[in-house]
């Protein structure tokens, strides 16, 4: 028998004003003090809070009609995200830390009020912001961690955030945020190990899934063993990415069986620092993009692969037995694979890829986005289009269907284009400078074609 500990006898007022953390709090320390349990905020309940932590053996389940708000002022939040570095500011709303058999649970709605937190917007994007504004949740060091059924709306910063985590599971979750609130990532598996995303519909002005390996969590190691499946992304930035942040290595991943809609990005690698990526598999995916604005990086790419040093002092890792497998294409730019200097990309394959151009938005094709990366650190071939900013610059290029520079060892296996009747600007099938594309370099009717070996002589 589960014991349940309600958190209206807790001292809860519910009214949906008064800051209700303190008495979420003592739930939760007398559900772990007792064992664990079920913590419950109950149906037909709202209630506002500032920061509380999760402990061990405590699953927080907010039941079908209730709503749990985020506190929208900084000393709510006493507690921050990460120690040092650009995002030392950001504080955090729910956590556990150093814990083991954590759950969030229950059809209930988790909103973190992200309105509150703007100060300007215009047509595309909420700008300025608070840099503070809290993270919705950060797990650090969480053995067996669960969210299940959930919704989690309107996050002011990232929304699921777990730091070196292990035996993770997210399944069945919904995340609608703003599509013009910048920073409310979706689900950020950070130095995790043995992460399971499943049946997920996430809604994200930045990426909805990202694996990172930042610079604060960097003593827990690789991300690695993560598979990802039947979820529905829609992003202004990247549905999936790996990166930027890669201060350590990334191995093991599988994405499948998932629909990307309407979204800036769709499959992204990003490599900026010294780890690496090796061992990764999409397949059976299908990806829409669309420029959302201006205003946020990318250029519609449904598949983008980059190895660049973020800065002159960096020394870039590699990419190594990367696989897209049954990916069918349908966007406003292509496939790009972009490294520097050469052989940081190697060993991948596209088998039955198909790449389809076409036009969605009014917004400027035939642009190359490698940001960010400072100045020098990125052979762009191109002129520069727009201003350039300390994180980078975007290019103006002949855009390709499939456009492959600074890699080596590409294997094209049924893999093929269509590219649109007219354009503003002019579209080749392929372009590229690397080594080793086996494909034969011949096109027939925007196919691949492998040519047959040549006979032997008969004697």
């Amino acid at each position: 028998m589960i014991q349940e500990f309600n958190v209206m006898t807790f001292g809860a007022l519910g009214d949906g004003t008064t800051d209700d953390a303190s008495a979420i709090q003592l739930a939760v320390d007398a559900c772990a003090s007792a064992g664990g349990g079920r913590v419950i905020i109950p149906a037909g309940h709202t209630l506002m809070a500032g920061s509380f932590e999760l402990r061990s053996h405590v699953d927080f389940h907010v039941a079908e009609g209730a709503t749990l708000l985020s506190a929208t002022v900084i000393e709510a939040f006493p507690r921050r995200v990460f120690s040092g570095g650009e995002e030392a500011e950001k504080r955090l709303w729910i956590g556990a830390k150093h814990a083991e058999d954590v759950t969030l649970s229950g059809t209930g709605t988790i909103d973190g009020q992200c309105l509150a937190f703007a100060l300007g917007e215009n047509e595309f994007i909420y700008s300025p912001t608070q840099r503070w504004r809290p993270a919705m949740t950060c797990f650090e060091n969480v053995r067996r961690i669960s969210v299940r059924d959930l919704t989690f709306r309107n996050a002011a910063n990232w929304t699921l955030h777990f730091s070196g985590c292990e035996d993770v599971l997210v399944k069945d979750v919904r995340i609608l945020n703003d599509l013009r609130f910048p920073n409310a990532d979706g689900i950020d598996p950070d130095h995790c190990r043995r992460v399971r995303i499943s049946g997920c519909h996430i809604v994200s002005a930045d990426d909805c899934i990202v694996l990172k390996n930042t610079a604060s969590f960097t003593q827990y190691g690789s991300c690695e063993d993560i598979e990802i499946t039947h979820c529905r992304l829609e992003s202004a930035s990247a549905a999936f990415k790996i990166g930027s942040e890669s201060h350590g290595d990334f191995r093991r991943i599988k994405m499948s069986d998932c629909v990307i809609e309407r979204s800036n990005r769709g499959l992204a690698i990003q490599l900026r620092d010294g780890g690496s990526v090796e061992d990764v598999e999409f397949r059976n995916i299908r990806v829409n993009t669309k420029r959302f604005s201006p205003v946020w990086w990318g250029a519609g790419e449904a598949i983008y692969v980059t190895a660049l040093p973020r800065n002159p002092e960096t020394v870039v890792g590699t990419i190594r037995n990367l696989r897209f497998r049954d990916i069918e294409c349908d966007g406003e730019n292509g496939a790009l694979v972009f490294g520097n200097p050469e052989d940081r990309i190697r060993d991948l394959s596209f088998e039955r890829v198909h790449v389809g151009i076409r036009r969605h938005t009014p917004w400027p094709s035939g642009l190359l986005d490698l940001r960010p990366f400072q100045g020098g650190c990125a052979p762009t071939n191109g002129e520069p289009d727009g201003e350039i900013t300390p994180w980078g610059y975007v290019v103006r290029r002949t855009p390709a269907a499939f456009l492959l520079d600074g890699a080596k060892d590409i294997v094209f296996d049924g893999a093929s284009y269509s590219l649109p009747d007219e354009d503003v600007v002019p579209w080749d099938g392929v372009q590229s400078d690397c080594l080793g594309v086996a494909s034969g370099g011949i096109l027939e009717r925007g196919k691949f074609v492998v040519p047959s070996p040549p006979k032997s002589p008969t004697v």
